[in-house]
């Protein structure tokens, strides 16, 4: 009897871990379907159904929508680069946009997706290519992994795809963020990445976050980065010759006075201007490149009340340097450009001698801690 009851007893066990088991796989199966169906980081498929591409974690999702959406146009940069609106860009160049955004706009970092845009199946007509000083000085390997983005999305390992498949931010904050803003009719898909409604954009935030240093150091000179510099054109130039079909517009960035203060302090401005300069003469030797540098317009750079901090600008300058590239202004030729970066420089210099001193007199500079 108690053998029979022993046998019983593990036939019950039996049966329960049995139906343990089908409930779990059931249960990691419909997890799975539903992160496949909704797909909140594009890793599968582009939007459909009702959803809507709702863009907001760049370093989770631009790796799969230069994989998967339909576009013939990218917008390259970093995050100065964000708050474009892509509509902008159909409407004025008949075309269909999407963002290549990397925050540190590291040359290396945004050839990287560029390939990945290549090796899609779309035809690339146009590519708007925000370069930002440092990324002609930054190094020249890719910084993805170093950073910690999440490898799982950029690789082609499917068996890696666990880390995505059963993640509880994904299943419990990305999946129902994504949903319910596809429900809101006014979700405005255009504006993706687009972080300026949370900024505050005037010069008492800007002066805030600007820490200057004490001292003025000896100016670099000119060639001090120009290993990094080699190496940064060459990717660039790489690019361009690859793909003779693409129209590739880029431009230096209209960064704050604060920017040019800090710069000039740090003894690097010389260098700065000497990799734009250079880099401007190897581009257009291009036919298919144009070149244009927005950081010499003193009534936007001396403004304070366009930034949030040294370098990032309101939406109203992302929209008024794209007039600019539409209408020619600030363009650069290979008749023009020493010229243009003479300018610059003095503009500098006026800066640093001239606009910033009313700054410094009336004590409204914050300084970097002397420890």
């Amino acid at each position: 009897m108690k053998i029979e009851k022993n046998i019983e007893t593990k036939k019950q066990n039996n049966s329960f871990i049995s139906l343990f088991l089908k409930i779990a796989a059931f249960l990691l199966i419909l997890i799975a379907v539903i992160v496949i169906v909704c797909d909140p980081f594009y890793h599968y498929h582009k939007p459909w159904g009702f959803l809507k591409a709702v863009l907001n974690d760049k370093e989770y999702q631009v790796i799969g929508t230069l994989r998967h959406f339909d576009y013939d146009t990218l917008l390259v940069g970093s995050s100065v680069m964000e708050n474009n609106d892509n509509d902008w860009y159909d409407e004025a160049f008949d075309c269909k946009s999407i963002k290549a955004i990397r925050s540190y706009g590291a040359t290396a970092d945004l050839c990287y997706l560029l390939d990945e845009a290549y090796n899609s199946e779309n035809e690339i007509k146009y590519i708007f290519y925000n370069i930002d000083p440092s990324a002609l000085e930054a190094s020249t390997e890719t910084t993805y992994e170093s950073t910690g983005c999440p490898m799982y999305l950029y690789d082609n390992n499917p068996f890696n795809d666990v880390y995505y498949l059963f993640n509880k931010d994904v299943l419990f904050e990305k999946i129902p963020y994504q949903i319910a803003s596809s429900l809101q009719s006014d979700y405005d898909e255009s504006l993706s990445y687009n972080w300026a409604k949370w900024k505050t954009f005037n010069q008492e935030t800007a002066l805030g976050l600007y820490q200057r240093s004490l001292t003025v150091s000896e100016m670099h000179p000119e060639d001090y980065y120009v290993s990094e510099y080699e190496g940064n054109i060459n990717l660039l130039k790489t690019q361009i010759e690859a793909h003779p079909e693409t129209e590739f517009t880029f431009f230096f960035p209209a960064y704050s006075m604060l920017w040019w203060d800090g710069i000039y302090r740090s003894g690097e401005r010389d260098s700065y201007i000497y990799n734009e300069k250079n880099a401007t003469k190897e581009l257009l030797s291009y036919d298919n490149v144009r070149v244009f540098c927005f950081q010499n317009e003193p009534e936007i750079v001396t403004d304070l009340d366009n930034y949030m901090d040294s370098v990032h600008f309101s939406m109203d300058i992302n929209r008024l340097q794209l007039d600019q590239i539409i209408a020619g202004e600030y363009e650069l030729t290979l008749d023009n450009y020493e010229e243009a970066f003479e300018e610059l420089y003095e503009f500098s210099e006026k800066i640093v001698n001239e606009y910033m001193v009313p700054y410094e007199e009336q004590g409204l500079l914050t300084y970097e801690s002397e420890e």
